[in-house]
């Protein structure tokens, strides 16, 4: 990624709530049918990441956190517009959101994939030494 072309921000007020809406709702096997009621409260109760195009100021991808800043995270809606991946851009922005996370001293960050588990190998995310431990509700 080239650190002129893109930039990273948390700045919520950045945030293309509409952008980010119909990628989920329509392209993220995870959201898809997301209302934007729901997204809209998902943007507001986390702590969210968006990667933007420096000159243009469009936002290529985004990333939402949920977290204590304690001692737990999980990272989730990780996305990148289709139109820019190859490039680099998902691997900066989780870059960007461990790098964030680190001064907390989190015990864990978790994430759940069905087809990125390179990319998140990349930055240190393993997976569960010990899944039987492990325990949701609401599955679906």
């Amino acid at each position: 990624m080239d650190d002129d072309t893109y930039e990273i921000s948390t700045d919520p007020a950045r945030l293309d709530a509409a952008r980010i809406h119909h990628w989920l709702s329509t392209d993220a096997y995870w959201a898809l049918g997301r209302t934007r009621e729901k997204q809209d409260s998902a943007i507001a109760n986390s702590l969210n990441f968006g990667l933007y195009d420096t000159a243009s100021g469009v936002q290529l991808a985004y990333a939402r956190v949920i977290t204590d800043h304690t001692t737990f995270a999980w990272l989730c809606d990780v996305y990148v517009d289709p139109a820019t991946r190859g490039k680099g851009l998902g691997v900066a922005l989780v870059t960007a959101v461990r790098d964030h996370l680190a001064p907390s001293g989190l015990r864990r960050i978790l994430l759940a994939t069905a087809d990125a588990h390179g990319v998140y190998a990349k930055l240190g995310f393993e997976p569960l030494s010990d899944p039987a431990k492990w325990m949701a509700l609401g599955l679906q």
